[in-house]
């Protein structure tokens, strides 16, 4: 595997020297084939640019790169795509509205926010409701209908302090996150779990064992091959392979 040279390479060098760049560099480029595979998962979502989720997912796989243990039985495949889609999802968190907002409505905000700018300038005070909507030639009430959509960008804190006069003396110091339950986290992992079943099932009898016995039953790869007959190496191939097959089905579902 060309990737291993590599890895093996960066662990002899020293960080910062051009042989180190050199190496990282070359991993970087060999491997941005899973970057965009991961970013074909988000192709049809309204509003994104291509070029842009390609740059943030490039980000989760350096980050995947410097922090691979190659002394692990595991594929660097299998370890870069949750960084890389964790950086995706995170860019889509901290740039998409609040709540969905007709495309007309963020445009018209982004005019409302240089109109402000501007007029704040001219008259010293922020500009009224009619000022604005005379500037922009727009009608008071379409001015009106920007502003209250132009809450839906970001949502509030959850850090901000929540008083409730039900709640009595004790609670002072609270904030709004206090009041929200908390996610199950294995709510996600249910939800993975059911739709890498039907997957799962279309394998055939020899592959679902490899994935019993390395998964389950935490055999290592020389193990199954004395079980199977096979070499490590052939064990460690189709287990690559049928590990991938599953992960590109879990990705465009």
């Amino acid at each position: 595997m060309l990737s291993k040279l590599f890895f093996d390479r960066l662990q002899e060098l020293e960080e910062g020297t051009h042989a180190y760049s050199y190496a990282r560099n070359t991993l970087i480029e060999m491997n941005l084939a899973l970057v965009h595979f991961a970013a074909g998962r988000y192709r049809n979502r309204p509003g994104t640019d291509r070029e842009e989720i390609i740059q943030v997912g490039t980000i989760g796989l350096i980050k995947a790169i410097d922090r691979f243990d190659l002394s692990r039985e595991t594929e660097f495949t299998t370890f870069a795509i949750p960084y890389i889609v964790g950086e995706m999802k995170r860019f889509f968190r901290d740039t998409s509205w609040a709540v969905h907002v007709p495309r007309r409505l963020q445009e018209l905000r982004v005019e409302l926010s240089k109109a402000k700018e501007h007029l704040a300038l001219l008259l010293d005070r922020d500009p009224t409701v009619p000022e604005l909507a005379a500037h922009l030639e727009l009608t008071e009430n379409e001015v009106l209908e920007g502003l209250v959509a132009a809450n839906g960008y970001t949502a509030g804190s959850l850090d901000i302090p929540w008083s409730d006069s039900d709640a009595g003396p004790d609670s002072d110091g609270r904030t709004l996150a206090d009041t929200i339950g908390d996610c199950d986290p294995t709510m996600e992992l249910i939800e993975n779990l059911g739709s890498l079943a039907p997957l799962v099932a279309e394998l055939s009898d020899r592959d679902r064992d490899l994935l019993r016995m390395r998964f389950v039953e935490e055999m290592t790869q020389s193990q199954i091959g004395e079980v199977l007959g096979y070499s490590q190496m052939h064990v460690s191939r189709l287990l690559s392979r049928i590990v991938k097959k599953l992960r590109a089905g879990m990705l465009v579902q």
